[in-house]
C-alpha cells in the first residue's frame, strides 16, 4: 500500500521535478474517489459555498461548515494530504482568532494543512499559525475572497507585486503557494525562484503542481466553467438521464419490478 503524502512528500516530488496532483472534494464519496485514484492533495475549499451550496461566491461560507466538511473528507481519504481552506473574515480580524480558527481544522476536522487567502498582507498570519505547529498552504493571484476588491475574477498581471507576495508567504513559513488566474510566463519565473512548491489553477504548466474542482473536472455543474478548466467527463447529463429515466419508469408502472420486490 502506498504510503500517505506529507509535506516532506511534496518538497521531495518538487525537487526531482515530479507533478504534484491536487483535487478539491466536499463529501465521502467524491473524497474517497479522489484519494483512491492518485491524487497527492485534497483541497476542502471554500468553493463548496459556489458547488455545494449553491451561492454566487465563497464568502457566506463559515467555518462551522468548513469544519464539518473536512471531518468528512479527512474520515475518507487514506492516502492524500488533507488541506482546509480557511473561509472569509476566519483568519483577517487578528493574529489570535486566526491561530484558533486554523487549529480547529486540525483538532476537529482532522485535516494536515490549512489554506489562506492573500500575500504580504497575510505574511504575519501565515508566520503564527505556523509557530503554532500549523502548516499552511498560502494562496495568491486571484483570491476569491478578494472578489469585490478585485472588481470580478481577473487574470492578475502584476508580475513584480506576485513575485514579492509569493516571496513573502515563502519566508513567513508557508509549505506551498496556490498561484491562481496569473499568466503561465509568469507563474514560471515565481515556480523557478521559489524553494516551496507552487500548485497552478489557471496558471500554466510551469507550477510544481495543478489543482481543479473536483465537480468542474468531472462536468458536475452547469455553473459558468472557467477557461482554465479541462472537464474530463459529463457526469451531470448522465444523472440528468438517469433520473428522467426513474420518473419515466414509476410514472409507468415499470418500477419496481418483480425482481425489487420481496
Amino acid at each position: 500500500m502506498t504510503s500517505p503524502v506529507t509535506i516532506p512528500t511534496l518538497y521531495k516530488m518538487k525537487e526531482k521535478g515530479e507533478k504534484i496532483i491536487a483535487l478539491t472534494a466536499y463529501d465521502y464519496p467524491l473524497a474517497r474517489l479522489v484519494d483512491t485514484s492518485g491524487v497527492h492533495m485534497i483541497l476542502v475549499g471554500d468553493s463548496l459555498g459556489m458547488v455545494v451550496q449553491g451561492h454566487s461566491s465563497t464568502l457566506p461560507v463559515t467555518m462551522d461548515e468548513m469544519i464539518y466538511h473536512t471531518k468528512i473528507v479527512t474520515r475518507a481519504a487514506q492516502h492524500a494530504l488533507v488541506v482546509g481552506d480557511m473561509p472569509f473574515m476566519s483568519y483577517q480580524t487578528g493574529i489570535e482568532t486566526a491561530v484558533a480558527n486554523a487549529g480547529r481544522f486540525i483538532k476537529e476536522g482532522g485535516a494536515a494543512a490549512v489554506k489562506l487567502e492573500g500575500g504580504a498582507s497575510v505574511s504575519g498570519v501565515i508566520q503564527a499559525i505556523s509557530l503554532a505547529g500549523i502548516s499552511v498552504q498560502a494562496h495568491i493571484g486571484l483570491t476569491p475572497q478578494s472578489v469585490h476588491q478585485m472588481g470580478g475574477y481577473r487574470v492578475q498581471r502584476d508580475e513584480d507585486r506576485l513575485l514579492a507576495d509569493a516571496l513573502e508567504v515563502e519566508a513567513a513559513g508557508a509549505f506551498s503557494v496556490v498561484l491562481e488566474g496569473i499568466p503561465s510566463d509568469i507563474a514560471e519565473s515565481i515556480t523557478q525562484k521559489l524553494k516551496i512548491p507552487t500548485i497552478g489553477i489557471g496558471a500554466g504548466p510551469s507550477c510544481d503542481g495543478q489543482i481543479l474542482v473536483i465537480h468542474d473536472l468531472l462536468g458536475l455543474t452547469d455553473r459558468h466553467v472557467p477557461r482554465f478548466v479541462k472537464q474530463y467527463a459529463k457526469l451531470l447529463d448522465l444523472a440528468r438521464a438517469g433520473v428522467r429515466d426513474y420518473v419515466e419508469d414509476v410514472q409507468s408502472g415499470r418500477f419496481p419490478g418483480k425482481e425489487h420486490c420481496y
